[in-house]
């Protein structure tokens, strides 16, 4: 290669701390469909998604129209006995409210209806900025806030948590389909699509500017260096002895170690664990039929579907509501025990698992929400009714607050270790470079 070119080639490049590893990459510009991956850990450093901009907005714009006229007509219908009910997505917020389930209802009222739909509106805000080559105002703290709002979305599902909930009394009683249903389904599929479709790298660089360059050794941890990434929108910055700093393109607080991380996020496992005893041994509901009530549990809801010759169903309520709950604690302490024990060789086994628990842990609230459409829908007076209990309200907070533990856990101390180890394994210099053929085209668009 020429000098010329060479030079030209070094321009191009961005220096990148990994977030999840704090190795430094040089990662060279992207055409448009490629990922830059971290050579150490695997993670995403940066992306260029085809129709970065209009995607996304077509899918908010087209997700928003459908939720609205999802609120507005009915939802589902219910009859047995010769009574029918039907339900609209308000009634799900009001319902378990006055029974004295408060929390059921701000859970189904934040992760169904107001995050969702002030999601996609800062979507709609910020997209239409970029389009426009406006920055919009505001745009700086709302990009961020985008990152931080994602894992509490939940419309998606609530649609599970509908489709077990029929399963579940469509041998009690007839199930209509109303207007609502099919747009709301569809809202949630295109609110998975927006976020899907959203470049974050190319919002921050329209709200809050390019990438600002920084002298970085390429191959090194950033805590060598006294630098880290922003977890926000990814540009590396200078930390003061204690760790701390903040980002100078959008302003974010910089830690080069999440602090107390493993104090936190062990804390937070115990509480989870001691709340998931209550929560399996306590009735997540009460049927009330021809006068006489039952208490069922999770376990005994399982139980019953699998006698009924449910078994699909059940294995989704068994490993959604009583395996993945137990697995996230387990392997939260697992990996908190392992930032003391470092294996070079398996550090990408225990990536794997950090982000498997990352993505698993909102799908244990399929059973809130059964618990809250099958409260909602059947209200029959004494031919048939149906009550929350107090086990849903430890099993929710058994999910949410298992997701604030993984959220607080730190992945860069399971390699902090390995800086000390004569036989480290961490990348050569040269091989730090995020070359063309290690960049992983996007075909999801």
């Amino acid at each position: 290669m020429s000098t010329k070119a060479h030079s030209s080639c070094e321009h191009a490049l961005h220096m990148h701390v990994c977030t999840e590893c704090d190795l430094v990459s040089r990662v060279p510009e992207l055409q448009r469909g490629e990922r830059a991956r971290c050579p150490r850990c695997g993670h995403t450093l940066a992306k260029h998604l085809h129709r970065r901009f209009s995607a996304p907005f077509a899918y908010a714009v087209a997700a928003v129209v459908l939720g609205l006229v999802s609120l507005y007509f009915p939802f589902i219908s219910f009859e047995s006995s010769g009574i029918s009910k039907a339900m609209t997505l308000p009634d799900a917020l009001l319902v378990p409210y006055r029974y004295g389930y408060g929390f059921l209802s701000y859970c189904y009222l934040i992760g169904v209806l107001v995050l969702p739909f002030a999601y996609l509106g800062i979507v709609i805000y910020l997209h239409l900025g970029a389009i426009s080559h406006t920055p919009a105002p505001g745009g700086r703290f709302l990009t961020k806030s985008l990152r931080h709002m994602q894992p509490w979305v939940m419309s998606d599902i609530f649609v599970v948590g509908v489709l077990v909930s029929l399963v579940k009394i469509m041998s009690l009683a007839t199930i209509g389909f109303e207007l609502a249903f099919i747009p709301f389904c569809l809202f949630a599929l295109l609110l998975i699509c927006t976020m899907q479709s959203i470049d974050y790298g190319a919002l921050f660089e329209r709200h809050c500017g390019p990438l600002q360059p920084v002298a970085l050794r390429a191959g090194e941890p950033g805590l060598a260096q006294r630098v880290t990434g922003c977890r926000s929108c990814g540009q590396p910055g200078v930390v003061n002895e204690r760790g701390r700093g903040n980002c100078q393109r959008c302003g974010d607080a910089l830690r080069a170690r999440t602090p107390r991380s493993i104090q936190v996020t062990l804390a937070l496992v115990v509480t989870a664990a001691l709340l998931y005893i209550p929560s399996m041994a306590l009735p997540v509901m009460t049927i009330t039929s021809v006068g006489s009530s039952e208490g069922q549990t999770i376990i005994s809801g399982v139980l019953l579907l699998l006698s009924s010759g449910d078994f699909p169903v059940a294995l989704v309520i068994f490993f959604a509501s009583i395996m993945v709950p137990v697995a996230k604690v387990i392997a939260l302490l697992w990996l908190c025990r392992k930032t003391q024990q470092p294996y070079p060789s398996r550090m990408r086994a225990r990536m794997k698992l950090y982000r498997i628990v990352e993505f698993i842990g909102r799908w244990s609230m399929i059973d809130v929400f059964v618990v809250t459409v099958l409260t909602t829908m059947v209200q029959l007076g004494q031919i048939m009714q149906i009550v929350p209990g107090k086990g849903i309200i430890a099993f929710a907070l058994v999910v949410i607050i298992t997701m604030i533990a993984e959220m607080q856990f730190d992945p860069r101390l399971l390699w902090d270790a390995l800086e000390h180890k004569a036989d480290d394994s961490a990348p050569d210099k040269d091989d730090a470079m995020v070359s063309q053929s290690a960049l992983g085209q996007d075909f999801s668009q």
